[in-house]
Parts: structure tokens; sequence; C-alpha cells
């Protein structure tokens, strides 16, 4: 075996002094031992010489002290051993440590174990937690992902539908601005004619005594007697029918465009619906008002669809109706809201589902139930005394334009999709579909005994439908415009006047109003009144006259059995909307200049 010399050592341990940078004790033991005498050449001895050969002498022990163990537990042996042990220690004593410590570890591996599979069982336990909870998270991440998106259609559909109103108020503008600049000329032609009469005085004589005539005959047939449709022109209207300013009171208060009224069926109350974001109630004297003029305050209770400034659009109340005893007025709005308010202007409800504006809205006959339509192309039940939807009815595939009920518990809808469908509470598919229409279907209404179904379109016609068939009964072509709206009389069965024949009136943009014979689908007559689109229409309780508003700013009241206009006024901006109060002696119109006309009609 090699052997290491004392002047090799000496070297080493010089070399580790020097490499330690311990430099004095370096060059103590290099004097004292003569190093530089030495025969050793310093350039083959690597550093870190003296500290290599001390490990390789402990390597050495280890593997003695290990020779009777196998190969494979070596490294692991060699663990157990401390340097200074095998130093001091000889081999019966290293292999006793290596002993004792192989049992400890092995007990130390059995606890580990049992530790690992508690702590693998747990992990198990965490991971499934964990998994669960990612998958709720998920679904509310994809939920939440999901109604943004919703939400972020109804934003875009929203200011589509503002875009578009824009359009309408522009439009409206112009025609408004037209219509200044053709009364004008109107005027102009009329001063001429007046010249004209003037110097012919007995060929007006001549044209007075054939209107007689043709009045007379008139009077003795009726309207309805005669074989052929009539067309009842009278564009220029005489100084007589014209409804004394004592006669009508102004209401005012509104600060922008009436688009809707109705009268209290039980009181004198008459609403109104504005742009201006509210709704008003105006509490209306019985009788004659005699004195006429205009009124602001007037007791008048004001609606208010939204805290703070008015005139925000969103708000706009587009439609509202009374509930049959009176008590309670529900309003419809440009927000999507339907709001039930009482005859004192106490907000009773706020019925928030829909997402897009109510377009129409009816209180069943019982008044359990209110009927709401919209833009987001569905229909609403509400159930009023719980305050809250009933059934969501979402048939159409275009905005809903109107509703109407049938009895309490069946209604009809119909929308921009040119389709009708009749819908019952409890069933969630129509009971009756109704195609047929070739545009925009309007309006729809039923008639006094809930069997026949009326509805107008952008199709230029009117439709008669029955629950018996599919088909239209009868299909109404006489309009050259779209009709906007269409009216049953009060009067054949089912009515307060059983004993009168059953009319269908319908308002166009060809600036007529039409009578229709609904047991045969012909055209009775055709009032010619109108210069503008007609955009209203209404029967008094008795069924023997017909208001009509026009955007041409006048409403006629037509005698139905004369044929001829008995009353009219003109105000200054275009009629949207007119009506009777019960006792059938108050007209209600109102207007594009933010005002309401009460109109006091006695014959």
């Amino acid at each position: 075996m090699t052997s290491i010399t004392s002047v090799e050592l000496n070297y080493l341990v010089f070399r580790y002094l020097q490499e330690s940078g311990f430099i004095h004790s370096a060059f103590a033991l290099g004097y004292e031992a003569g190093i530089n005498k030495c025969s050793i050449d310093g350039n083959l001895v690597p550093p870190g010489a003296l500290v290599t050969v001390v490990q390789k002498g402990l390597q050495y022990l280890e593997m003695e002290a290990n020779l009777s163990n196998n190969d494979t537990d070596l490294d692991e042996d060699f663990s157990f051993l401390q340097p200074l042990d095998l130093i001091t220690k000889d081999v019966h004593e290293l292999r006793q440590i290596i002993k004792d410590k192989r049992k400890s570890l092995v007990k130390d591996k059995e606890k580990d174990k049992d530790l690992d599979k508690e702590l693998e069982s747990e992990r198990g336990r965490v991971r499934e937690k964990e998994r669960r909870e990612s998958e709720v998270e998920r679904g509310r991440a994809r939920e939440k992902e999901r109604l943004e998106r919703e939400k972020e259609r109804v934003e875009r559909e929203k200011e589509r539908l503002e875009r578009e109103k824009e359009r309408l108020e522009r439009e409206k503008e112009r025609l408004e601005r037209e219509k200044e600049h053709e009364k004008d000329r109107d005027k102009i032609e009329k001063d001429k004619e007046r010249e004209k009469l003037h110097e012919n005085f007995t060929d007006r004589d001549m044209v007075m005594d054939q209107d007689e005539k043709v009045h007379a005959n008139q009077g003795e047939n009726g309207v309805f007697g005669g074989p052929e449709p009539m067309d009842i022109s009278t564009t220029s209207t005489s100084q007589s029918c014209e409804i004394s300013s004592s006669d009508v009171t102004i209401l005012q208060g509104h600060t922008s465009e009436v688009c809707a009224c109705a009268w209290n069926p039980t009181g004198s109350l008459l609403a109104s619906g504005s742009g201006d974001s509210t709704a008003r109630i105006w509490p209306i004297a019985d009788g004659s008002s005699r004195s006429g003029g205009q009124s602001g305050s007037l007791n008048v209770l004001v609606l208010k669809h939204v805290k703070g400034r008015t005139n925000e659009k969103s708000k706009d109340v587009t439609t509202l109706d009374w509930n049959g005893d009176g008590t309670l007025l529900a309003t419809g709005s440009y927000d999507g809201q339907a709001r039930i308010w009482s005859t004192n202007g106490e907000l009773r409800s706020t019925l928030s589902k829909h997402k897009g504006p109510i377009f129409s809205l009816k209180w069943n006959k019982k008044g359990d139930y209110l009927l709401t339509g919209s833009c987001d192309k569905t229909a609403i039940v509400w159930d009023v005394k719980a305050e809250e939807w009933k059934q969501q009815f979402e048939f159409h595939s275009g905005p809903t334009l109107d509703v109407d009920w049938r009895n309490n518990i069946s209604f009809a809808t119909s929308s921009t999709d040119n389709m009708i469908y009749v819908c019952k509470i409890g069933e969630t598919r129509p009971i009756k579909t109704f195609a047929g229409h070739q545009g925009e279907v309007n309006c729809v209404k039923w008639d006094p005994t809930g069997s026949l179904l009326a509805s107008c379109s952008d199709d230029i016609t009117a439709k008669i439908w029955s629950m018996k068939q599919d088909k239209y009964v009868y299909d109404l072509r006489e309009h050259s415009k779209e009709i906007y709206t269409i009216r049953w009389s009060p009067t054949g069965p089912g009515t307060n006047n059983p004993n009168q024949q059953l009319v269908l009136a319908s308002a166009s943009f060809d600036s007529t109003v039409k009578l229709w014979d609904v047991e045969l689908g012909k055209l009775i007559c055709s009032l010619n009144g109108h210069r503008e689109p007609v955009y209203s229409v209404a029967f008094s309780p008795n069924g023997e006259y017909l208001a009509s508003g026009s955007l041409d700013k006048s409403m006629h009241i037509w005698s139905l059995k004369e044929g001829k206009i008995v009353k009219t006024y003109t105000g200054n901006g275009g009629i949207f909307e007119v009506c009777w109060n019960k006792e059938g002696d108050k007209i209600a119109a109102c207007f594009a200049n933010n005002t309401v006309c009460v109109l006091d009609f006695r014959m």
C-alpha cells in the first residue's frame, strides 16, 4: 500500500495554509520545515490537495465499516456516520451506530407512510372541494358573461330606438313646418275663394240649395242605408261648426308633447301622459265649463316617473289606462316599467321585468290583472295584488305594438313581425295564431262580445278575424296609406246600445276615417275632413258620434247618422289621442304642443 512521507505531508499542510490565507503560519512552517529545499514540483499538486487526501481517508474507513453490508445500502449507511466518528471510533462501534440508526430510520419511514396516507386523503378532499368550487365559479362567470352580453344588446337596442326616435322627432318637426306653409297657402286660397264667392252670389245660393238636398237625402236614408259607400268630403267646414272658445278648457303644465289621455270611467278625472316623464290627473268639473280659457294648476296631480329633472327621454309616458272601477291608473313608460297610481297620485306599485319600452298596457275587466306589451318582443300579465309578474309571453320575433283583452284570462297581441297571437294565462303556446298581414300590425281590438278581432297594419289593410277559423273573415282594402288605429262602436250585442248596428272605424295616414259594415265586410262611408294623417278616433258612449284627431291640428266630431262634421276644433299642434267621458258631454284631446284640451259637447 502506498504511504505518504512527512516531507509530502508538510508540503500539503504548507499549501493548505497558503490557500486558506494563513500567510504567517505558512511562512513559519515553510521556514522550519525547509519547504524551499524539498524536491516536490508545486505545479503538479492541485489546489485543496490536503482536504482531498483527508476525504479519501474517511471514505476508506466508511467502506471498511460496511464491508459486511450490501452494496445497495452502502450510500445510505455512509450518511449515518459523521467524520468525527470515523476518526475517533473503531470499526465495531461504527457498525453498531449504523445498525441503531437503520432501525430508527425504518420506524420513521413507517410513520411517514401513515402520515403520507393521511395527507393524500386530505389532499383528495381539498381537490374535490376546489373542483366543486371551481365549477360553481365557472358557472357564475358564464352567467355573468351572458348577462353582460344581454345588457350590451339591450343598450344597443335602446340606442337604436333613441336614434329612431330622434329621427322621427326631426321628421315631425319637418312635417310641422310644411303644415305651417300649407296653412298659409290654404289661407291665401280661402281669401281668394271668398272674393270669388262675393262676385258670384247667385252661384253660391245654387250650391247651398244642392247641399241642403244632399243632407236631406242623407237624413232620410241615414249613412248606413245607401247601397253604395259614400265619400263625405268636408274640407272647408262651415263657421257654425267651430266649437266656441267658451266651450274649450286648455290644460297647461306638461313641458313636452302629450301622447296619451284617458277619462276615469267613474269620476270626473282626466289622465294624461307626456314625453316630459310625467303623467297628470286633472279634476274636471261636471257640466259645461262656460268660462273656457286656460288652466294651469287646477289642483292637478303630477305623477313623476323620474326624480329630479324632467324631459329625460327614457322615462317618456307612452300609454295609460284606468281600471274598471276607476280607483287605479296604470302608466307605461319608455324605461320598460309599468307603474300603478291611486287617484290621489300615490305610487302604489312599480312593475319591472321588461327590457325595452312599453308601447301598450290594459287592465282586464275584473281588475286583477294588468297586461303590458313591450319593445322587448314580449307581453307580460301582472298580478296586481301580489305586485309581481304572473306570466311572460315570448312568441313574437319583433317589438309588441298592441295588446287587448278578450276576457279576464285571454288576450291578443300584435307586433312588427306581422303576426297576431291569441294567448291565455297558464298556456305556454298561443291558443290561436292569425297570419295574413304583410306589414307591421299597429293595433288589435276585440268587438264588444269578444267573438271578432279587428286588426290594422302598415300593409294598408284592416282585417277581421274569428276564433272559429285561421284565415281572416274579411280583408278591408279601401285606404291608400298605412292604417294607424281602429275602434269598434259601442253598439250591437253586448253593449248599452243593442239595437244599433255594430260598426268598425279605421284611421289612416291617408287623412281619412272609414266606417265598415262588419257583417258584410264592406265600406259604409269614408270621412274625408282631415288634411294630414289621422292618429286617433273615438266613438261617443251612445254610438251616435265619432271624434277624430289628426296631425293637421284639428279634431272633428262627426254625426254618424248624417255622415257629416257637426263640430270642429283647431288647436296649435298635432293631435295624438281623443277620448270621450262616460256621460258623452266632454271630449279630451292631447296635443304635440304640450297641452290637453277639454271640449264641451252639446247638440
